[in-house]
């Protein structure tokens, strides 16, 4: 099929160029021999009348033309998939579907044990691939590359549609035996003390964390961790200190010798959110899976 005297097939290979950005590795996802995917780019770059990839050394790298066609052609394809796969009857006891859904160690687990459970409950054979948290991570929405996610309102893309479906509140935690258990936490005590935070590899900041900055109240930080959930662990035996969500907290004061302390500041509730994009608002799949994450933050 053509469209504007360009074959539509010649759209998937592209994709997969532009963000391989490799010929043998586009050639490999398509299952394709490398000749004919050197001979689609050939085509490609009649068509757009530009080199689309260009060798810098032993690397291939995008034109500026390339970059500008890599989120549209995503989009046009994602459009057309979700369209032609989406159908309006699902029925969780008899899919194989496998759900990509982005989430938190924070969200893991609080809220993915319940909705398992939920499932298991339910009958349901859906299969589940959670992914960690990431800057931006509505590119990974927009891509297809991820069903939802699960994250805090404030990070949620204005361009797709999103529910909230618990809130949550920050406490700040520390060693039962530290010398910060012993009388009320203030604002100087919290400023003077050391901290352990959480830093994701890719620079994706936590909500507290912004609230802090935007407030410009600087924290001595001391231990820095990828995970939410070995903050508790940091602590035992030292003087330090974390602002943690009071869920995660609660679960670490039943295993771990830590206790839980009332922030000196009013930090905002967390609004823990669910997103999809906007083409699958009507994906029957989703909409039950909604429904299960919506029933598995009611429970408390």
């Amino acid at each position: 099929m053509r469209f504007n005297k360009l074959d539509l097939n010649l759209l998937v290979a592209l994709d997969h160029l532009l963000n391989l950005r490799s010929v043998s590795q586009a050639a490999m996802q398509m299952n394709m021999t490398q000749s004919a995917m050197s001979n689609a780019l050939l085509r490609l770059r009649e068509y757009f009348g530009d080199d689309l990839l260009v060798k810098i050394g032993r690397r291939m790298e995008l034109t500026p033309r390339a970059e500008s066609l890599k989120d549209a052609v995503r989009d046009v394809l994602v459009r057309v998939e979700w369209t032609i796969a989406t159908t309006a009857d699902f029925s969780p006891a008899q899919s194989d579907r496998q759900f990509n859904v982005l989430v938190s160690d924070y969200t893991l687990a609080t809220l993915i044990p319940k909705v398992l459970a939920l499932c298991r409950k339910a009958e349901s054979t859906v299969r589940f691939n959670f992914l960690h948290q990431v800057a931006g991570p509505e590119r990974l929405l927009e891509r297809g590359d991820v069903d939802l996610l699960i994250i805090p309102k404030e990070f949620c893309s204005r361009q797709h549609p999103f529910e909230v479906i618990l809130e949550e509140e920050f406490c700040a935690i520390v060693w039962s035996d530290a010398e910060l258990a012993r009388e009320k936490l203030t604002r100087r005590s919290f400023a003077e003390a050391s901290h352990v935070v959480m830093r994701t590899p890719d620079g994706a900041q936590s909500l507290e964390s912004v609230f802090f900055r935007q407030h410009d109240l600087v924290r001595r930080v001391e231990v820095a961790t990828y995970s939410f959930n070995t903050m508790a662990l940091l602590l035992v035996g030292t003087n330090r200190i974390a602002t943690i969500h009071r869920r995660l907290a609660e679960q670490a004061a039943q295993k771990l010798p830590i206790r839980i302390l009332e922030l000196p500041y009013r930090l905002p509730r967390m609004q823990q959110a669910i997103q999809w994009h906007k083409y699958r608002s009507q994906d029957a799949g989703l909409i039950w899976l909604r429904g299960v994450f919506r029933e598995a933050a009611a429970q408390e």
